[in-house]
């Protein structure tokens, strides 16, 4: 059944891994590009299932072999950082057979830098984040857990370095009263820069447990789970958001008799392949739990199902990544991977946006209020007086709580002067009235010069319009020549005298009237103008 858009359910999306020799039974549909084809022959070398040779499986989206790093993370992992960043709980996991291609797309590369995986991008794209919202206070807490053969370790734990993997300090799956599981010796990092994230990381992935097999010259042994811990607070508000982005490699499904291999690498595949049983187990249960009601999922079998609890059913936004390859000889695990692929999308999550008030940010604001309105009653009844005039020290930090007030973008910001007295709250009148000046000095005052020099100009050019008013009136009342128009005074004094018998001379007479109009049109221009300049300067002034 393909996976749904939309609602809770888990996006699932398809990468195929590069191949030199690809064997063509896998295609993408030619009319959809998010449906996978396999077609396989009937043969007697690759046993599959003889009695059917179509196999048709859809995603939300597939990353096809040509498909870079920066794709990957466009379409996978942006949209589970911005939900971490919105206050959800994001999980990102990685599942495919050994050699798949898994790890190279949740960690990358470390030969070239536009090689880098979900996790290097996704730390990018956090501190970006952190950097553009300055209204809000982020923290950040990073956290790398390892299952090797069911015990869990911390990746970031120092000893590493100095002691074996069994003398390690093992991290611990703990359940409380209302069924939640907490990780004991798991130690939480905070980092201030994406250079601190990236250093975890490293140092991370440099403890891992990995080994050769034929398949993969550096095949991972462990599950690891890196884990990104956001808290947010806006300015002003008592409210934190607090989510989690967790980016899961799981170790790859083996057929021992492909990867050969013996002793300790054999027995590292025993606990991979029992693990990954237990999740199947867990994601069928889910199914049973949607369709038939079932009400026990076994997530206890397995400390990864466990860790991965709220991922799988619980309040995430989950994303799975699987990985496959186009190889003939993997045919059989590739359609595995697909077939658990579509049992994954049929779960459905419950996620919701992890907001709770912050008790100290409460009780701070609180505490604030109440001394502020103590000295508002005692102020009222008169108990403050008016109080003994300031020393200079004193008038200097009156000063600065004032300009520290002025500078606070917090629209909830209140100015607290201790106990209110008439010295203090004179005092205080006269420093938001030197400030203002301050201000106006800095840069109010050459709008307020350039604005009078502006009126002066407009006053200068409607005295001169009033002037040619009057000259052009009186020309034309003594049927004058007006300059510009062509003629002597006596054939204007001619055309004015049978323009008024209704002449032919109707035309300079209209002229003349024209210029007289735009001239009184540009005089109340000018006036208007010059009543926008004077009001909007702050002033008033009246002209003549």
């Amino acid at each position: 059944m393909p996976p749904k858009d939309g609602g809770d359910g888990i996006q699932i999306f398809l990468r195929v891994r590069p191949s030199k020799k690809p064997s063509g039974y896998v295609a993408v549909d030619s009319a959809d590009d998010r449906m996978l084809n396999f077609h396989v022959p009937k043969s007697e070398d690759l046993y599959v299932n003889n009695t059917r040779t179509d196999y048709k499986y859809k995603f939300n989206g597939i990353l096809k072999d040509d498909c870079g790093q920066e794709e990957v993370f466009d379409k996978v992992g942006a949209q589970a950082v911005e939900n971490a960043l919105d206050g959800f709980n994001s999980t990102i996991f990685a599942y495919g057979q050994t050699g798949s291609g898994k790890t190279f797309t949740i960690t990358g590369g470390s030969e070239r830098y536009v090689d880098r995986g979900i996790i290097p991008r996704a730390i990018s794209m956090i501190f970006s984040e952190f950097a553009k919202n300055t209204d809000v206070q982020y923290s950040c807490f990073i956290s790398y857990l390892e299952i090797y053969n069911e015990k869990g370790y911390d990746l970031l734990d120092s000893d590493h370095e100095t002691s074996k993997l069994e003398d390690l300090k093992k991290v611990m799956m703990l359940e409380d009263e209302d069924g939640n599981y907490h990780l004991k010796n798991l130690s939480m990092h905070p980092v201030a820069s994406e250079e601190d994230a990236l250093n975890c990381l490293f140092l991370g992935d440099t403890n891992r447990a990995i080994s050769e097999t034929d398949m993969n010259q550096a095949s991972s042994r462990s599950h690891c789970i890196f884990t990104l811990s956001i808290e947010a607070r806006k300015q002003g508000s008592d409210t934190v958001t607090r989510s989690k982005l967790n980016l899961v490699d799981l170790a790859g499904s083996e057929r021992v008799h492909k990867t050969s291999t013996t002793g300790q690498t054999l027995r590292e595949a025993q606990y991979i392949n029992t693990s990954l049983f237990y999740l199947e187990m867990v994601i069928v249960a889910l199914h049973e739990k949607s369709k038939n009601g079932r009400s026990h999922i076994p997530y206890r079998n397995s400390m990864m199902t466990g860790v991965l609890r709220d991922s799988l059913g619980g309040n995430c936004k989950t994303v799975m990544v699987a990985t496959i390859s186009p190889d003939q000889v993997h045919t059989d695990e590739s359609i595995s991977t697909c077939n658990f692929a579509q049992r994954v999308a049929l779960i459905k999550n419950v996620a919701q946006r992890n907001e709770d008030l912050d008790p100290a940010l409460l009780i701070r604001r609180l505490k604030a209020e109440l001394a502020q309105l103590r000295e508002e009653v005692k102020f009222l009844k008169g108990e403050a007086g008016e109080g003994y005039d300031l020393s200079d020290e004193q008038r200097s930090e009156l000063e600065k709580l004032c300009r520290v007030y002025v500078d606070d973008r917090n629209p909830t910001a209140a100015l607290n002067i201790g106990t209110m007295t008439l010295v203090k709250i004179r005092d205080v009148h006269a420093i938001f009235k030197n400030l203002v000046l301050e201000a106006r000095e800095e840069g109010g005052g050459a709008v307020d010069v350039d604005l009078d020099k502006q009126v002066v100009a407009l006053k200068n050019s409607l005295q001169q319009r009033d002037n040619e008013i009057a000259i052009l009136v009186n020309m034309v009342k003594q049927g004058k020549k007006i300059p510009g128009t062509p003629g002597t005074a006596s054939r204007g004094v001619a055309e004015a005298k049978e323009g008024a018998r209704g002449g032919g001379g109707g035309g300079r007479s209209e002229q003349k009237d024209v210029q007289v109009i735009s001239a009184a049109n540009n005089k109340e221009r000018i006036m208007q103008q010059l009543s926008e300049k004077t009001i909007g300067g702050g002033g008033l002034c009246k002209s003549k």
